[in-house]
């Protein structure tokens, strides 16, 4: 039996801008919700008559492949995409524009499918119907949100990092803001706007006249990925030092050079500081982390000394250390670390990525900037939470002893160190965050409204 979804948002951007943001390259990645498993395997070019794009998605553990071709292009108006391959017995989905009358744009998304299986899959119904209306929620948001961002001067960005947790969002987000992005892989290249480096030999195979207007190094090994074996210590310095390093010798290369580089650290520089409230100003703590982070900021800094304005990116080192945790909570297991009592920084991805641009942008920006919610919280506090979006009791504790035993030093600096960060230098510049508390950053990330 055919079935029709359909849902509209309202965004204050002219149609036509609304229009073209979806036709920019990244906005296929920039829309896939981060709960999805979804591999993009190949896609043409825009979303005009004929141009098809083939997926690979994940529900539960099965792999399944989808082939849609996009047809009825009325450029400004709509666009559409029918489906040629995947688990729907039809899907057809229009995506309209409209003038909403007062300056800005009404966008619906309308999808008429069918479901395999007859009556059988008439059972899945209200399990498709959740799905959609979690997804698009997401998707609306997000649009919405982009969209209606200050308008910025782009340019050509490179991106080291660029395959990384972070480095991925940050690719089709700064695409669909106009922005022409160049990656450093390690590999061999193999498409357009790939160069080539190796850290290890202190090489980057410039194009001939190579120019960006900025750049971006997120490169190095994961922080919170298994113990601190001397081994991994090593690992984690020479991806970090190494990487630093290469790549502003290598800027020192160009003939013209870049006008911003943001380059990445972590609040792990203040190390464990109990309740004290830690800024930009704050002097840097002790241990492996915060000499590590130390040394990898003064590798930034000759960049300066040429000339480019640099900004050092002081993140949260536990990175996808959410996507971990879930299975936990998910199956009621979860709890908090330890006794819960420590402070957690954090942000939501998508202001770490608004973040970023305007640091792109702010030509005042200079120096360590954390990149942390205005709202840390007590780490008791974020399981509880966590367990609230996901509707699961959060009171199973891990004993201190059991993360200190499976993890060795790096729980004391990463796991449970205690760092109560503030943005300082964001609210100075009146960055506004769109996501200031946890359990909305969480109902978000999670595609789980309230």
């Amino acid at each position: 039996m055919p079935r029709k979804f359909e849902r509209s948002v309202q965004i204050k951007r002219p149609t036509a801008e609304v229009f073209a943001w979806h036709e920019m390259p990244g906005a296929l990645q920039r829309l896939t919700p981060p709960w999805e498993t979804v591999e993009v395997k190949a896609s043409g070019v825009g979303v005009k008559d004929g141009a098809r794009v083939e997926l690979r998605s994940k529900i539960g553990p099965v792999w399944m492949t989808w082939l849609v071709e996009h047809f009825d292009y009325r450029e400004g108006e709509q666009f559409c995409d029918r489906q040629l391959k995947g688990p729907f017995a039809k899907w057809e989905h229009v995506h309209r524009f409209a003038d909403d009358g007062e300056g800005g744009c009404m966008l619906t998304d309308e999808i008429q499918y069918e479901l395999p299986g007859g009556a059988a899959g008439a059972m899945a119904v209200g399990t498709v119907e959740q799905r959609l209306d979690q997804m698009f929620r997401y998707r609306h948001a997000v649009t919405k949100a982009d969209l209606e961002l200050p308008a910025q001067k782009a340019g050509r960005v490179l991106i080291s990092g660029a395959s990384g947790m972070i480095g991925s969002a940050l690719v089709p987000f700064l695409q669909t803001q106009g922005w022409v992005v160049d990656k450093l892989v390690r590999r061999e290249t193999r498409e357009d706007g790939e160069i080539r480096w190796d850290p290890v030999a202190t090489t980057i195979n410039w194009p001939d006249n190579y120019h960006c207007d900025a750049v971006i190094h997120l490169a190095g090994a994961n922080i919170a990925e298994g113990r601190w074996t001397t081994e991994r210590r090593e690992t984690l310095t020479r991806s970090r030092i190494e990487s630093t390093r290469t790549l502003v010798n290598g800027l020192r290369q160009l003939s013209n050079l870049p006008t911003v580089f943001l380059s990445g650290s972590a609040i792990g520089i203040y190390g464990s500081r109990k309740d004290e409230v830690l800024t930009e100003a704050s002097d840097g703590g002790s241990g492996f982390l915060a000499d590590l982070c130390r040394d990898w900021e003064a590798e930034a800094d000759p960049a300066d000394t040429l000339g480019i304005r640099t900004v050092k990116l002081r993140m949260t080192p536990a990175g996808g250390a959410l996507g971990k945790l879930l299975p936990i909570f998910k199956s009621a297991l979860g709890g908090p670390l330890g006794d819960g009592q420590f402070w957690q920084s954090w942000i939501s991805l998508d202001d770490w990525l608004r973040a970023v641009l305007q640091l792109l942008g702010d030509e005042n920006a200079h120096g360590p900037v954390n990149l942390v919610s205005p709202q840390p919280v007590r780490q008791r506090e974020f399981a509880q939470v966590l367990g609230k979006v996901l509707g699961r009791p959060a009171v199973i504790p891990t004993p201190a002893v059991a993360l200190k035993l499976a993890f060795g030093q790096m729980a004391d600096e990463a796991l449970m160190a205690s760092t109560r960060v503030e943005p300082a230098a964001l609210e100075l510049r009146n960055f506004k965050f769109l996501h200031p508390s946890l359990e909305n950053a969480l109902r978000h990330v999670l595609g789980r409204p309230e």
